[in-house]
């Protein structure tokens, strides 16, 4: 017999901040499966986790294996350099 297990999704709202932007929209809604982390985000756009410094869900910090629940804002910021 198989096991017929319902997926279930969460839709989060994805900031992206400074050259983040550049091949993504500033702000889109991102659906994943439930569960998902905002490593599976980074993944799905395609942003290499080496530019992303500060991580933000709904105003907090957080580090990049946190579980993302449904209508989550995730923001995604880059290193910032200065001189």
């Amino acid at each position: 017999m198989g096991c017929n297990e319902e997926v279930n999704y969460v839709n989060v709202v994805v900031k992206l901040f400074a050259n983040l932007r550049e091949d993504n929209e500033k702000e889109q809604t991102v659906e994943l499966k439930e569960g998902s982390t905002v490593l599976d985000i980074v993944d799905k756009l395609k942003i290499p986790m080496d530019n992303i410094a500060i991580i933000m869900i709904n105003g907090r910090r957080q580090t990049a294996n946190i579980e993302v629940f449904h209508n989550d804002v995730v923001s995604l910021f880059p290193p910032v350099g200065g001189g």
